[in-house]
């Protein structure tokens, strides 16, 4: 026994001595002999991805790479084979040109373990996917979805005046409800009665959840190699379980959504119809070859549009809420605009009239600037040069194929040089700019994404978002009871798309009179 037990002994210190060789002879490497060694940032996040990890699992990545562009300036290496910038004169070289890829984070974000069209890397197989659904969100398609949003958007405020402003509602998980039903709707003709579910006491309908769980699953599914995710997936606590089956949950409702269209089918074809729900486009879609898109690739296609729709566009309306109730001289501006075109208030204007008010334009514009939905590092992989190209350069620096390289909308988002005070929730300065400066400041906005990837869904959340936070602010007073919501409660925080610090947003509802 004695025997064994030094053997053992032998082999762990041999074992330690080796990975503490690996790890000073990796960092070594890393400081002095990489090809990205020149590129400023701190020491710790050169030789290790330890750094940048750390950040992502305290949901603060974007406010942590943001305050390396302070110390360093406009590029700044955060991991070892990974390099933030913050130049909107380089997005189109990299975002517009079909040679960049995604980065392999976007796997994290799989549906049904399956590709749609945010995680297909290659720029070829992804146009491929978008012209499957790309009619289905152009702005005229869009409207055609307007009485839908109108109906479940007056569902939500007949839900807030029955509380008759005597007490805070969480509008984070009311507007994802509302999100949830909007979406069903559009997406497939189908009434999912999420609002109807709060209304009647039933709690937080199962298809919300998943959706709420789904990015945070993305985020720690790509932390974690496969063998270790699996034994973590089979850990025994309910909450936790929910969190990783929300996958197999979505998948297992629009799966059954998509066989009751295809069901409908008559003689190999659906019916003809103007107002086609998305559902319908994509399992009518041929690809290049002829064939119809699998139906697997049809519910992985639906899921992906499902969650990145409504966590996006209920975070937006959310804080733009909150920042009506702390800013009352910003709510009395939008009353009076809203007012003059909604004299009855349950009425809502089309599209094309809420979209030439100046002050609401104003409101969601600098809402999408300071809680940009998707504030996070968009990669993109250097790719392998050639004899005509050359070395790729970034800011006076060579950077090495297969790199990842990315900015973040929340640090072109707050460029001092552009936005003055860029931390203050400011509408008036999208309308006192002059042309010049309007036209610097759009170019530093990237609310959707950038160039031949940027978000195909933008025109249909921006019409659900005009029309929910008209009609709100047109029937209520908002206020928070600073005991549940404030400053440190709404503190952004990051898991990929933006969330508050405390993941819920109280605030208190007070009818206006009509």
């Amino acid at each position: 026994m004695t025997d064994l037990s030094l053997i053992l002994s032998n082999v762990l210190a041999t074992l330690g001595s080796a990975l503490a060789l690996y790890f000073v002879g990796n960092a070594i490497y890393q400081l002095f002999f990489s090809q990205l060694r020149h590129i400023p940032g701190p020491w710790y996040a050169a030789i290790s991805e330890a750094w940048l990890v750390s950040h992502v699992l305290r949901i603060r990545q974007s406010r942590a790479v943001q305050s390396l562009f302070e110390v360093y300036g406009p590029i700044v290496r955060v991991a070892p084979n990974r390099i933030a910038y913050l130049d909107v004169s380089s997005n189109k070289r990299i975002y517009n040109s079909s040679k960049f890829p995604k980065g392999i984070f976007y796997k994290g974000l799989l549906t049904n373990d399956n590709d749609h069209a945010m995680t297909l890397l290659e720029h070829g197989p992804h146009a491929i996917r978008r012209r499957a659904f790309a009619s289905h969100y152009t702005p005229t398609n869009v409207s055609l979805f307007q009485p839908e949003a109108h109906d479940f958007v007056l569902e939500t405020v007949e839900i807030l005046e029955k509380l008759g402003g005597d007490e805070s509602v969480d509008v984070l998980h009311l507007f994802r409800d509302m999100l949830v039903d909007i979406i069903c709707a559009a997406s497939f003709s189908h009434k999912i009665g999420a609002l109807k579910d709060r209304a009647q006491g039933k709690g937080v309908n199962y298809l919300v959840q998943a959706v709420d769980d789904f990015a945070k699953r993305g985020v720690l599914r790509n932390l974690f190699p496969a063998r270790i995710w699996e034994a973590l997936y089979h850990i025994p606590n309910d909450r936790w379980k929910a969190l990783v089956d929300s996958d197999k949950i979505l998948a297992s409702f629009v799966g059954e959504r998509v066989r009751e269209k295809r069901a409908g089918m008559k003689g190999g074809k659906l019916d003809e119809v103007e107002k086609k729900p998305l559902v319908q486009r994509l399992l009518e879609y041929q690809l290049p070859s002829g064939e119809l898109l699998p139906e697997k690739d049809v519910v992985s296609e639906h899921m992906g549009h499902f969650i990145a729709g409504v966590d996006t566009t209920s975070t937006l309306i959310s804080y733009t809420c909150w920042e009506l109730s702390r800013r009352p001289d910003i709510a009395r501006k939008l009353h009076m605009e809203l007012d003059g075109v909604m004299h009855d208030s349950k009425t809502i204007p089309d599209i094309t009239i809420l979209e030439n008010l100046p002050y609401l334009s104003a409101v969601i514009k600098e809402s999408l600037r300071i809680y940009c939905p998707a504030p996070s590092m968009l990669d993109r992989v250097v790719p392998a040069t050639d004899a005509t190209s050359g070395p790729f350069e970034l800011l006076g620096c060579v950077i090495p194929p297969g790199t990842t390289i990315a900015t973040q909308s929340w640090s072109v988002h707050r460029s001092a040089a552009v936005f003055w005070s860029p931390e203050t929730y400011l509408p008036e300065r999208w309308l006192d700019a002059d042309e010049i400066q309007l036209v610097e400041m759009n170019a530093h906005m990237m609310p959707f994404g950038w160039g031949i990837r940027t978000c195909i869904g933008q025109h249909f959340a921006m019409q659900t978002a005009r029309i929910a936070i008209a009609t709100l602010a047109r029937n209520f007073n908002v206020t928070a009871p600073l005991a549940e919501t404030n400053d440190r409660t709404m503190e952004p925080r990051d898991a990929f798309v933006l969330f508050p610090a405390a993941m819920r947003c109280k605030l208190t509802f007070h009818p206006r009179s009509h």
